[in-house]
């Protein structure tokens, strides 16, 4: 194959992230863009091991190894296309040419309904400003514009916010 030995190697982005590993997926917040990304098992694995030495063809033959099956490199290159699109890649890996130019449909039907393992997912999200995921502010506290912002009182009713101050 052409190219440069490292353009076939993809790295992992690891500066400007929150990682959180939990037991059948991966949490990744992207500090820099505001984004929450969920990977599948599948998806983490491979990302895990984006570490700029290891060839995609290896990561394969690794994830095989895990699930006792063989695994097509079509599904990490799968897996590296929504990394990379999620900015969670510090380098591209350029595919094989065979494979440029594949979009993700062709490339899960090449894979078929053999494939030994779940297709890697990145389900990303934007997290929501500071101000938007805060909780109400509570009576006697100063920082309304509006009472919508306010907790409502413990009894019902509705809250009020008088010159910046939420009251019952």
């Amino acid at each position: 194959m052409k190219g440069s030995p490292n353009n076939m190697k993809p790295l992992a982005r690891k500066e400007g992230l929150i990682v959180e590993e939990l037991p059948d997926e991966v949490l990744v917040y992207d500090l820099d863009r505001d984004r929450a990304h969920c990977l599948n098992e599948t998806a983490a694995f491979i990302w895990q091991r984006c570490d700029g030495r290891t060839t995609a063809k290896e990561i394969a033959a690794s994830l095989g190894k895990k699930v006792s099956a063989p695994v097509d490199e079509k599904l990490v290159w799968l897996a590296l296309n929504q990394l990379e699109r999620n900015n969670l890649l510090a380098r591209r890996a350029v595919p094989p040419p065979t494979l440029l130019g594949m979009n993700r449909r062709e490339m899960v039907r090449a894979l078929g309904i053999a494939a030994a393992v779940a297709v890697p997912v990145v389900t990303s999200m934007v997290a929501p400003e500071p101000a938007q995921a805060a909780t109400c502010i509570p009576a006697g506290q100063s920082g309304c514009v509006n009472a919508s912002q306010c907790c409502p009182p413990a009894g019902g009713g509705s809250a009020t916010c008088i010159a910046g101050t939420c009251g019952p």
